[in-house]
């Protein structure tokens, strides 16, 4: 596995590529560091808005000029924002190369974001904001981020709501785009068939001259330990529950990843086992581990009955106590297994290669190099894993979120009790 190279125009864009002599494709993207927690109290959902307004025309093409450019060569084009990032990207073959980086340039220096645009896509949006509402197993996780950080932005919905994208007008847009769009926030990735050098001078030329953007900085959050808990006329209960951790530049990181996998993060997992297959107490759990540039959490989602709902919060609350308490080696070594295999998968697809370096890059500043990264994960060992996981209990209140009928949810108290060891 090759190592990804960077670049630095002298405007403050910088270029990354990683090449993979195996493939015949490449992907191509601009990253741009900025997502809905760098949005002002009024701008709830603009990245996400600005994200679906960019493929939408330009000074020089329509939004069908630009879908029927990339599909008459058989590429594929999408975007995504998160909390932190938003991103841009085509899958193409080589031989198109200028016109994947023509048409990123273009849609994000020189978007036209027509009126009838804005409408269409102000619909759209809302539409996507109901279907979530709908949707509770994606709705509990937008409850829990509230709960989870309140009034701060990272508590706040991706998508926004109603509310605030009904009033977006093209200047609302157009501000946050100024601010953060700039060279000193962009990333400009390929990955595949691709050559450094050759790559860097074409993206020169066509965005050498762009010009910088304000590098807004981010209020820290404080984590809330919040609790809501929603009655709604449905079948399950859907339920996530986490406990603050760190930021993604802490050195514990890989020892979070492996306990995220071996808590809940596979059919072998301590949570598969326990919960569904030893007690038969919901059909779907998992763990997951979020890491920002400045905090994160870890948490479980579990959709059950109302009836079994505090017995799984109860057992899943004690296995992680357990493993605070000492984990086994075959476990770890199973998780790192898993880690290792899905790290090298991921490496086997231009786009996924493509992702991988542009998240290190704005994470880390550099690229960074699989082997390492393969010997980082394999150096951790049980009780690294259980020490995060006793920090991540002695870390702060958990945050407790419910959707579904009419229940009796644990409280906050009593669940911090069982992680810290009290019995189920």
């Amino acid at each position: 596995m090759t190592l990804g190279i960077l670049s630095e125009l002298p405007n403050g864009l910088k270029v990354a590529t990683r090449a993979m002599p195996q493939v015949q494709s490449l992907s191509v993207g601009i990253w741009v560091n900025a997502g809905a927690r760098d949005e002002r109290d009024s701008e709830t959902g603009i990245a996400h808005m600005l994200e679906h307004m960019a493929f939408k025309g330009t000074k020089r093409r329509s939004a069908r000029d630009i879908a029927t450019e990339v599909e008459n060569v058989g590429g594929y084009m999408n975007a995504h924002t998160s909390r932190e990032e938003t991103a841009y990207y085509l899958r193409l073959l080589p031989e198109y190369l200028d016109m994947g980086i023509d048409i990123l340039a273009d849609i994000l220096t020189e978007p036209t974001m027509p009126d009838v645009e804005i409408e269409r896509e102000r619909g759209v949006i809302i539409q996507e904001i109901g279907q979530s509402h709908d949707t509770p197993d994606d709705i509990v996780f937008d409850m829990f981020a509230k709960a989870s950080y309140g009034s701060h932005t990272l508590g706040r919905p991706i998508l926004g709501s109603v509310d605030s994208v009904s009033g977006f007008s093209r200047e609302n847009l157009q501000g946050f785009m100024n601010r953060h769009y700039g060279a000193g926030q962009m990333l400009v990735t390929a990955a595949g068939a691709v050559e450094h050098d050759d790559f860097t001078a074409r993206v020169e030329a066509r965005l050498g001259s762009l010009a910088t953007a304000e590098d807004a900085s981010r209020a820290e959050p404080a984590w809330q330990g919040g609790r809501h808990v929603e009655t709604r006329d449905l079948e399950q209960t859907h339920l996530v529950i986490g406990l603050p951790s760190f930021s993604i530049q802490d050195e514990r990181r890989y020892a979070l990843m492996l306990l995220s996998t071996l808590f809940g993060g596979g059919m072998s997992s301590r949570l598969f086992q326990e919960v569904r297959e030893k007690r038969g107490l919901c059909y779907s759990i998992f763990s997951f581990a979020s890491m920002y540039s400045d905090s994160g959490h870890f948490g479980v989602y579990a959709g059950t009955s109302a009836d079994t709902a505090n017995e799984m919060l109860a057992v899943t609350a004690q296995q992680l106590a357990d493993i605070a308490a000492g984990v086994g080696n075959d476990e770890v070594e199973r998780a790192k297994a898993q880690l290792r295999a899905s790290l090298v998968m991921s490496r086997e697809s231009v786009s996924g290669c493509g992702d991988s370096l542009a998240r290190q890059i704005m994470m880390f500043g550099a690229p960074q190099d699989d082997a390492a990264l393969l010997d980082s994960i394999i150096a951790v060992d049980a009780a690294a894993v259980r020490d995060v996981a006793a920090d991540l209990i002695a870390g702060g209140r958990p945050a407790v979120t419910a959707i579904g009928p009419q229940a009796e949810i644990m409280s906050n108290e009593d669940l911090a009790g069982i992680f810290a060891g009290g019995s189920a």
